[in-house]
């Protein structure tokens, strides 16, 4: 048995060794019926094999226990080691389904599912391509006169399951609410962290409708990947959770299942053919990602929904896949948030053509046909009111595509207001404060619009822990590329008077440490504090004085360093901005803190941690600097932590059993280490996480299920939309993809998590820790929580790209592209406007200080042209870092007008733009 201890607090066992298999039974080929399969009873599955899968059905309710991909390496998608206790009642699988119907003329919906009750299902003829089929009438419980058959079919040589709802009676029934669950091998409790990268997978799901579908990737990255279409007309209208809620008597209430949903399960998931009978309910007052619709069967009429299994032979083939499958497939560049000052381009594919184009709301993006691009429709699109987005997407077939869209504001705007919330709302100056936390920028709570001075999760009003460190970390973090000398004078206040030396010990044995919390529950250390008698004050999270005052997280360690490490680039890149100590103090001490935190934490120091590339950036520094012998032992101390994840098959653990955080500190040293396989394997497990999909909630969004409980407002297992963890995991992301430009789905991938970001930040500058994609809220959390873990992230890759597509042509990612003879421009809209990579001359261009305005670049020359931006009061040169990171591309070095120091260039600056020319070598 391993444990790991979450926060200090929380345990979990986590059993090494898996349930068992059932046992083998002789395969039935094709469309041969198996022996027995009349005999409901039989103890052996139903076992068959397609062109493409292996697959078992339970005897008794003909649902799915395992489906087992050929060319898969034993991968099973279906949780079938579990089979033994997901028969029983409640217990969801494939094959099943959910029914809220209503008579006409009644108000009232009833609930009807396949899982309540497990008894033998009436057994259906079957035979030819039919594998197995059912009546499942009985199986639904007493209901209103409907007949449901289910049939599993192979067609094309295409595994497929299909429903039929038939009205045998003489009154018309409306279907409200119908679900398809798609029970997947998502269940990582009982299972070691080697052996849940290798055999579980995780389900993401595009609901757009007629052209929806779900795709089920392995934690290890590696194909095959499952791909869940529809048949016929089945639209995915919405993602239903399969809850684990029970009634007051014990048992599961309608349309849950028992299986413990936890950090180690996120829960399963309902396909929603229909669902207007829940947003009329369960989730009245939600907007939901589509209208939500029901049908209604005359007396005598059927309908047939379905859908169809596939493999795509690696992630970055499910698009291609689908094409081949006859999807329309939409790809959005530079994905699907739209700022309002930078046009976006949609491109579409479909064996059908476009036949009208509506967006809702009306008028929240301008689309304007533009051309084609070999065999994909292009439109370009202009994005024009803030918020949540769909075009629809109508087909000559009738079908309907839904692409879903966020438009925000210009991305500096959205930064720029991000930073005047933090420094004004989030401020708080109270020198009486009992816990020595004034000043500071404190945890927030939208809803009340107040800072959050008591919680019984005591990091969330104690500075520390992400939870309560992210309003400082992405108030820091905002000054790296807009800084704002007011914005950087208030944040000194905080290092000099509250950091340093109260929320960092600045003495004695535990020096540099990083304590876990300012505040606690004490009330025998604090008898004149009022704690609040509403809050629980009992719970796990409420530590007392001395579990605050412990130094052993290493997570807190990595804030503190990338604030030091910022307060020393602006110190030293800018001149007047930083005041209280020089650059030496504040590099020095982001040295000293990193050390520490392998010292004074080393059971979680052996994890990659979140902003862990700021290491990376801190021992780069010290050797940029000749700080000689610093530089030696922080690099002895990292290399020791990444030997360890040379050792392990997959190096991704932390607190919690399974994580998306320490991907991105690994993947930085084993590439600094020169361990590229390990990387490269570190790059492949985030893409088995981390989605592209034409959906601005899901494209990019690393997955992360559990710190609503740690850091935001409402406290619930639930996949979080654009959580920390899609900016950082997009970081490896980028970085590969600039050593091989060739890969643009990870562009594409990164691109979505980077700009996620921005859709957390509302329209006066709160950023919010995550969106609850559950359909009961479907809105931002009220809590800024660990926000600011994910805008380290954006801001650490914040840049714009200049890309030729071997299908699209030129397209740019975070800046406006345009083309005048052999010369190819791209005009940076970014958030920082300070990094550019020209891809096909594989040239990364940085500034740690100054702004581009502009970048041409000639392919048949190969010559490039920086246009730099004014001085300003604080930037009177601009600091210039030109590298080449793909291999075989030239290198280039900067002509007049540029001198060599510190390991880059330095430009002067004056009233007027700069252009700086770069010669390849």
């Amino acid at each position: 048995m391993e444990r790991r201890n979450y926060r200090g607090q929380y345990r979990l066992a986590v059993m090494m060794a898996p349930l068992g298999l059932l046992a083998a039974a002789p395969l039935v080929q094709g469309n041969a019926a198996p022996a027995g399969q009349t005999d409901s009873q039989s103890a052996s599955p139903m076992r068959f094999e397609t062109a493409e899968f292996t697959l078992s059905l339970d005897p008794v309710s003909q649902t799915l226990i395992s489906l087992a991909p050929k060319g898969g390496d034993g991968v099973d998608f279906a949780p079938s080691d579990r089979a033994a206790q997901r028969l029983g009642d409640g217990y969801y699988n494939v094959g099943d389904i959910d029914l809220r119907v209503r008579l006409a003329g009644e108000a009232a919906w009833r609930d009807y599912s396949t899982a309540a009750r497990r008894t033998p299902v009436r057994a259906l003829p079957a035979g030819g391509n039919i594998l197995a089929a059912a009546d499942l009438s009985d199986d639904l419980g007493a209901q209103p006169g409907l007949r449901v058959e289910r049939r599993w079919i192979t067609e094309k040589g295409k595994l497929a399951l299909r429903f039929r709802l038939i009205n045998p009676g003489d009154r018309a029934i409306e279907i409200g609410g119908l679900g398809i669950p798609m029970v997947f091998n998502n269940i990582i409790t009982d299972r070691s962290l080697e052996e849940a990268h290798v055999k579980a997978s995780f389900a993401d799901p595009y609901i757009g409708r007629d052209a929806g579908y779900v795709q089920v990737t392995r934690l290890n990255g590696k194909g095959p990947a499952l791909l869940v279409l529809p048949e016929g007309r089945t639209p995915l209208e919405a993602w239903k959770p399969i809850l684990d809620q029970k009634n007051a008597d014990g048992n599961p209430k309608p349309f849950n299942d028992p299986t413990k949903r936890g950090i180690t399960f996120e829960g399963f998931h309902q396909w929603m053919v229909a669902s207007k009978g829940f947003a009329e309910t369960d989730w009245k007052g939600a907007e939901q990602w589509n209208a939500s619709t029901s049908f209604t069967l005359a007396p005598g009429e059927s309908r047939e929904i379905g859908v169809r299994f596939a493999t795509a032979p690696a992630i970055r083939k499910i698009e291609e896949t689908l094409a081949a499958e006859g999807r329309p497939v939409a790809v959005g560049v530079p994905g699907y948030v739209l700022p309002t000052d930078l046009a976006g381009d949609l491109f579409l594919k479909s064996a059908s053509a476009v036949k009208g184009i509506t967006v809702s709301p009306a008028g929240a993006i301008d689309v304007t046909r533009a051309g084609s691009a070999k065999g994909w429709a292009r439109y370009r699109l202009k994005g024009n009111a803030w918020g949540r987005a769909r075009i629809d997407v109508t087909y000559a077939d009738g079908s309907v595509q839904a692409v879903h869209y966020f438009v925000t504001k210009p991305s500096g705007a959205a930064v720029a207001d991000l930073g005047r919330f933090l420094f004004d709302k989030h401020w708080y100056d109270n020198p009486a404060d009992p816990f020595g936390r004034s000043p500071s920028l404190m945890s927030y709570d939208r809803d009340t619009n107040k800072i959050v001075l008591q919680e019984d999760r005591v990091w969330m009003a104690g500075l520390s822990d992400e939870g309560g460190a992210g309003a400082w970390l992405a108030g820091i973090m905002k000054q790296l590329g807009q800084p704002d000398a007011g914005e950087v004078a208030k944040f000194e206040r905080f290092v000099t008077e509250t950091l340093d030396g109260r929320l960092q010990v600045n003495e004695g044995k535990d020096k540099f440490g990083v304590r876990k919390s300012l505040f606690f529950y004490d009330p025998k250390a604090k008898p004149d504090f009022a704690y609040d008698p509403a809050i629980d004050w009992k719970a796990w999270s409420a530590w007392a004085k001395k579990g605050s005052d412990s130094v052993g997280r290493s997570f807190n360690y990595v804030h503190v360093a990338a604030a030091q490490w910022v307060l020393y680039r602006l110190a030293r890149y800018h001149e007047g901005l930083v005041k209280a100590h020089d650059w030496r103090w504040y590099l020095n001490r982001a040295y000293e803190t990193s050390m520490a935190m392998v010292r004074l934490a080393p059971h979680y120091a052996q994890y990659g941690q979140m902003e862990g590339d700021v290491f990376v950036d801190i021992l780069d520094d010290l050797k940029r600097e000749g700080l000689d012998a610093e530089a030696r032992s922080l690099e002895a101390m990292m290399q020791g932590r990444a030997e360890r994840w040379r050792g392990e098959a997959y190096p991704f653990g932390s607190e919690m059993p399974w994580d998306s955080t320490g991907q991105e500190e690994v993947y930085a040293w084993m590439r600094y280490f020169g361990d590229h396989e390990k990387a490269d394997l570190t790059r492949e497990v985030i893409l088995g996480y981390d989605p592209t999909i034409p959906h601005w909630g899901y494209n990019g969004s690393a997955r992360r299920y559990w710190d609503f409980q740690y850091a935001g407002k409402v406290k619930r297992i639930e996949r979080q939309l654009h959580h920390y963890g899609s900016a950082n995991n997009a970081i490896p992301l980028f970085d590969s993809y600039r050593r091989d430009p060739k890969d643009i789905h990870l562009l594409r991938v990164a691109y979505g998590g980077l700009m996620g970001t921005t859709t957390n930040i509302d329209q006066d500058g709160f950023g919010s820790a995550a969106f609850h994609s559950f359909p009961d809220m479907m809105r931002f959390d009220a809590y800024n929580g660990d926000y600011g873990m994910g805008f380290f992230g954006h801001v650490w890759e914040t840049a714009s790209y200049l890309v030729d597509h071997p299908t699209f042509g030129w397209i740019g990612f975070g800046g406006e592209v345009t083309s005048k003879g052999s010369q190819v421009s791209i005009v940076p809209k970014d958030s920082f406007r300070s990094r550019i990579f020209v891809a096909p001359a594989g040239l990364w261009l940085t500034l740690d200080a100054g702004r581009f305005e502009r970048v041409d670049y000639d392919p048949k020359t190969k010559r490039v042209r920086l246009t730099l931006a004014p001085a300003d009061a604080h930037t009177p040169r601009a600091w210039l870092n030109v590298e080449t990171t793909a291999k075989g591309m030239k290198r280039y070095r900067p002509g007049a007008g540029a001198s060599p120091e510190r390991g880059g260039y330095a430009v002067t600056l004056g009233s007027k733009a700069v252009q700086v020319e770069l010669l390849p070598e």
